[in-house]
């Protein structure tokens, strides 16, 4: 974090879980030339989530980084204070922090789908009601679905399952936090050229995936970021209770 960062005006204040990741890095240091000041959040690799805010501060911008278990209400109550003891206030949430294990249903790991319901919908619940609760007028949740949702491809069964109930809660959120001039939306990605995404993937069948969409490339996540920036930012304040699929019209 920045020497002047408490010296310096109001500003917008980010809390990006995940925020060491492929979309979770990009969204940081999009938000960041936003204008926004970031916390960084990272479960496992202090070194990848400082990395992201030194490249953060390298161009001007303000940022610090936090350590915590998404699914553990204390630890995500200590994020937020963390975020508030920096900054002053929380203004927007963007929840990317999410696991992915593939498998035919029928064959898959019972722990690897316990560890993806744990992360990706007791994780998005927790770290949304501790935002609902500390979100700033003018503020904005913004979790993290797929496009596989709408896709349906064989082997997502499970992880697809996690990413419909962030799609599911999304409405009721909004309407949960009305008259606190919040917003609450999701993202659903489609394929991105992301580490979560290429891992375990050979070359053709990254090359495939890439022709069938409609602009011939795989997502970048900085285009998954410039969705992040609109729901988050002043252009985005009528969007409200929706699932934004940012895929290229893959579905």
């Amino acid at each position: 974090m920045s020497q002047d960062s408490r010296a310096q005006g109001p500003r917008r204040v980010a809390v990006i879980t995940g925020g060491s990741g492929g979309i979770g890095r990009a969204v940081a240091e999009r938000l960041a030339a936003d204008g926004q000041a970031v916390v960084v959040h990272f479960s496992g690799n202090p070194a990848r989530a400082q990395e992201v805010a030194d490249a953060v501060e390298a161009t001007g911008g303000t940022a610090t980084t936090v350590r915590a278990d998404v699914a553990d209400p204390e630890e995500v109550r200590a994020l937020f204070d963390a975020a508030e003891d920096a900054f002053g206030g929380v203004d927007v949430v963007v929840n990317t922090a999410g696991i992915m294990r593939l498998a035919p249903l029928a064959n898959a790991d019972l722990h690897d789908v316990d560890a993806m319901i744990r992360t990706n919908v007791r994780g998005a619940l927790v770290v949304s009601a501790e935002a609902l609760r500390r979100l700033r007028p003018g503020g904005a949740l913004v979790n993290f679905s797929t496009s596989v949702t709408r896709l349906s491809l064989p082997t997502y069964s499970a992880y697809v399952a996690t990413k419909g109930a962030v799609e599911a809660m999304t409405p009721v959120l909004a309407k949960e936090v009305a008259g606190r001039d919040v917003t609450v939306n999701a993202v659903a990605p489609g394929p991105t050229a992301t580490r979560l995404f290429l891992e375990g993937k050979d070359e053709e069948t990254v090359a495939r995936m890439a022709a069938a969409n409609p602009m011939g490339r795989l997502g970048q996540p900085d285009d998954i970021a410039g969705a992040v920036s609109f729901l988050a930012g002043p252009r985005g304040r009528w969007v409200n209770g929706q699932v934004l699929f940012a895929n290229g019209g893959a579905a």
